[in-house]
């Protein structure tokens, strides 16, 4: 029985393919990296860890697709468009990084990624597709191609039932003028040998830019071009020899470039292509994360507020298939990561846990492990109580190592306003009178937080009153507010003999 997907995933590989695995994966970088671009390189690896722990071979090889066409602004560097419009259309590697630090846009968002990466500890070995076709890698994908062009268009409409343009062609090229691919139109070619000279003209309207009008002639061995994506895919499953590779929903419809992907492997490689396993959407609220549009916080964002493995293993916990919809409420955040706290402190062997038990120590494992000892919640609530350090470190019995891992986050999070509101909040008590000076006054030294907080309950009932309004009554006391932490840990927080002092 499995219990994780990767779990299914890495047998199916073991029963279907030889020694060593090679698990390939990609995505192009063409902005701040969102929760749903962590997938293409999260679910892969978790792949990887598993193969690994069952003592098998295996290389995790990771595309930087860099030349594909920058075709929209990120609203993120919005206010570099005048300056990065011009760009519209060329290879991401082409494109000037718009601050200054990396060679290219496509290199800026590579390194961001590969950050991330190495947070969520994913090990990877990058390659970036611009290299590839430099150093010549698709040459004889295309060249072979070309050769039987026919027999490819032929396979590309049959399978995806769209019918190709007259100009199509195997190849892009990258205009030598203005230096787009996205607007280049194949107007001829001849085969040479082990070479293929074709001549162009930058001539399309992409919708979002149009080409310069350029006519010219180049040749595959120059390397100034692309496949096409429905063939760039399967060429690059031949040329790793992958054994799996995923996509999300959208590549695995009927039709869609997996399905042209499986046929053009078989018809050109003659042989069974790599395991596919499809997974379903990342939603923000219900909707799609945009690069271009700016929906949702950037995983690089994410990772200033949430530790990095329990965002991983926030989505590895989901099925394969299933969407997951993630709305990053500060309520939300906190729960996230107690249900990450919680699966770290299951204490009975494997075997006896229920099947969600089993699935979600799974996705903790592959997520890695706990940083820290002690409640992510604790931490927060005696911080925002004593703002001091030494005081919290005394009260919680907690680590230094745990501690300072927890604090720069919660200190972030008072910074962004990303406190939940129950936790946001200060001291600040004023002399108790009526019913709540009673209730304050029957607590005893030696009650525990869940003594505290049944004692607002059977106080209540005694008297007639209705146990919200008393818990509001002595938050208001307490902390100038209708409600805060858990009242009964509140108190046990703050020492009833200060309450008392402070309030009585």
């Amino acid at each position: 029985m499995y219990y994780h997907w990767a779990e299914r995933i890495a047998d199916e590989i073991i029963k279907s393919k030889e020694e060593p695995y090679v698990i390939t994966g990609g995505m192009t970088t063409s902005g701040p990296a969102h929760l749903g671009t962590v997938c293409e390189f999260l679910f892969p690896n978790a792949i990887a860890k598993v193969l690994r722990k069952k003592g098998k071979k295996v290389k995790f090889y990771f595309v930087a697709d860099i030349m594909d066409a920058f075709d929209s602004i990120p609203k993120s560097v919005e206010k570099y468009s005048e300056m990065l419009k011009e760009h519209l259309g060329k290879p991401l590697y082409t494109v000037p990084d718009p601050f200054g630090c990396h060679e290219s846009f496509g290199e800026h968002y590579l390194d961001e990624a590969i950050s991330i990466m190495k947070a969520m500890n994913v090990k990877a070995e990058i390659v970036k597709a611009n290299e590839l076709y430099a150093s010549g890698a698709f040459d004889k994908y295309a060249l072979m191609f070309i050769k039987d062009i026919a027999k490819v268009r032929e396979i590309l409409e049959r399978v995806s039932k769209r019918q190709l343009k007259k100009t199509w062609n195997p190849i892009m090229p990258i205009c030598k003028n203005c230096g787009k691919i996205s607007t280049t139109v194949v107007l001829k070619h001849e085969v040479i040998e082990n070479d293929v000279v074709y001549e162009y003209s930058c001539s399309s309207d992409a919708g979002y830019v149009k080409g310069c009008g350029y006519k010219g002639k180049s040749s595959i061995k120059e390397h100034k071009y692309k496949l096409q994506w429905r063939l760039h895919w399967p060429s690059w499953w031949h040329y790793f020899n992958s054994s799996a590779e995923g996509g999300g929903v959208d590549h695995f419809t009927k039709g869609g470039s997996r399905d042209t992907g499986v046929a053009i492997f078989k018809a050109f490689f003659k042989k069974e292509p790599p395991i596919g396993f499809k997974y379903g959407f990342v939603l923000l609220k219900g909707k799609k994360f945009s690069k271009s549009k700016g929906t949702g916080m950037s995983v690089k964002e994410m990772i200033e507020l949430i530790p990095a493995n329990v965002i991983a293993y926030h989505l590895l916990k989901f099925d394969l298939k299933e969407n997951i919809d993630f709305n990053p409420t500060k309520k939300n955040i906190l729960h996230i990561i107690e249900d990450y706290e919680r699966t770290s402190m299951l204490n009975k062997p494997v075997e006896e846990m229920t099947r969600a038990e089993r699935k979600k120590w799974m996705a903790y494992e592959l997520a890695g492990q706990r940083e820290w000892k002690g409640s992510f919640r604790e931490v927060l609530m005696y911080y925002q109580i004593y703002k001091d350090l030494s005081k919290v470190k005394l009260h919680l019995n907690i680590d230094e190592e745990s501690l300072g891992f927890i604090l720069p986050y919660i200190k972030r999070w008072i910074e962004k306003g990303f406190v939940p509101d129950d936790y946001d909040f200060s001291y600040k008590p004023v002399k108790a009178d009526g019913v709540v000076k009673e209730f304050l006054s029957s607590l005893k030294e030696g009650m525990n937080a869940l003594d505290i907080h049944n004692s607002v309950y059977e106080f209540s009932r005694s008297r007639g009153i209705e146990p919200k309004e008393m818990f509001k009554a002595v938050y208001k006391t307490l902390i100038g507010k209708d409600k805060g932490p858990r009242l009964g840990k509140l108190i046990y927080a703050l020492g009833i003999e200060r309450v008392k002092r402070d309030c009585l």
